[in-house]
């Protein structure tokens, strides 16, 4: 079982930057693929970003094309904790963004993740 705390949404001007965190529980965090997810009013959830830890200092990501080149996203498996930092926001980004946790190898597809948490509120104001 792994719980999962997001922080970090808030309020921000177009072109600004946010940095969410996403901590979480258990003792098998290194081996969970983690993504980001976010979801806007009338609109379906979609896939952000994901991280998967590859061993040593090699990790696999991958990103929507919306927020390539915008987004990054890292882990520190020592703390638990995701990251994703978000650079040149655009009132688009705006959404609930949701950390999930796949046991597996991880994809972009919202079922693959089994673990989810409650969501941090993202507001970019043009």
């Amino acid at each position: 079982q792994v719980q999962l705390v997001e922080s970090g949404g808030g309020l921000v001007q177009a072109g600004g930057s946010l940095r969410l965190s996403c901590a979480a529980s258990g003792r098998t965090f290194s081996s969970y693929t983690m993504g980001w997810f976010r979801q806007a009013p009338g609109k379906e959830r979609e896939f952000v970003a994901s991280i998967r830890w590859r061993g040593g200092s090699t990790y696999y990501t991958y990103y929507a094309d919306s927020v390539k080149g915008r987004f990054t996203i890292s882990r520190d498996n020592a703390k638990n904790t995701m990251y994703l930092q978000m650079n040149s926001l655009k009132p688009e980004d705006s959404a609930v963004y949701y950390c999930a946790a796949d046991p597996s190898y991880g994809s972009s597809a919202i079922g693959a993740y089994d673990y989810w948490g409650q969501g941090t509120q993202v507001t970019v104001s043009s």
